[in-house]
């Protein structure tokens, strides 16, 4: 399974981004995806998470600003970003797994600079 994530850059704050992950090989047994968070000096965090059903779940700073969902069709998942702060500053790393909880996966990460 690869992950190759993509739509990072640099926003003002208050401004908005879409990172989307494409996920390519044996993915039929991959159940969940989610994205992290990185910021700098600090440990990776998980941000997002969606199941093969669909069910969502968000780190309590980013309800109400970033939404994930999946294209199963395309194989990919995007993370809408919304209302962004200079905290949310920081690479974001898509990862998939066949349990929820277990991401064995992981892609290369794409860099989001929010400016105040």
């Amino acid at each position: 399974v690869q992950l190759q994530a993509s739509g990072g850059g640099l926003v003002q704050a208050g401004g908005s981004l879409r990172l989307s992950c494409v996920v390519s090989g044996s993915i039929s047994d991959i159940n969940a995806m989610a994205w992290y968070h990185q910021a700098p000096g600090n440990l990776r965090e998980l941000v997002a998470f969606i199941t093969s059903s669909g069910n969502t779940n968000y780190k309590d700073s980013v309800k109400g600003r970033f939404t994930i969902s999946r294209d199963n069709a395309k194989n990919t998942v995007h993370l809408q970003m919304n209302s962004l702060k200079p905290e949310d500053t920081g690479v974001y790393y898509c990862a998939a797994g066949r349990v929820l909880g277990n991401f064995e996966y992981w892609g290369q990460g794409t860099l989001v600079t929010v400016s105040s």
